[in-house]
């Protein structure tokens, strides 16, 4: 690759907004779904796909249903996005995502769903 073109592809990165937000995997068969926070939405829907593809469940909670139902009874869904403003740190966009994270724990209540972040 030219040097012109790699660095013409990392200012493109540099200068491309930020799509942080919350999503959910739900496994229907168990009737189970865990709601999550992410700063890169496109990453982590990436990384479900690709611990769907190797058969590699996502985390602890959801063993039982992965062993039962394996990659293929679970789904990503994206529930809600935020662009990075070009005037937010990191760590404000951080926040603003837990804080987005804690009203969808709210509205689902608390027993129903499990909250994290990554």
């Amino acid at each position: 690759m030219k040097e012109a073109s790699k660095k013409e592809m990392k200012n493109q990165y540099k200068n491309s907004r930020q799509i942080g937000g919350i999503y959910r995997i739900r496994c229907d068969g168990a009737d189970e779904s865990w709601v999550r926070a992410s700063a890169d939405l496109q990453g982590a829907k990436n990384r479900f796909a690709f611990q769907c593809a190797t058969n590699l469940c996502p985390e602890t909670a959801m063993s039982p249903a992965w062993k039962r139902y394996g990659a293929a009874g679970f789904t990503f869904e994206i529930l809600e996005e935020i662009k990075k403003k070009e005037t937010q740190t990191p760590r404000e966009f951080s926040e603003d995502i837990s804080a987005l994270l804690e009203l969808w724990n709210e509205k689902q209540g608390e027993g129903r769903e499990s909250d994290g972040t990554e």
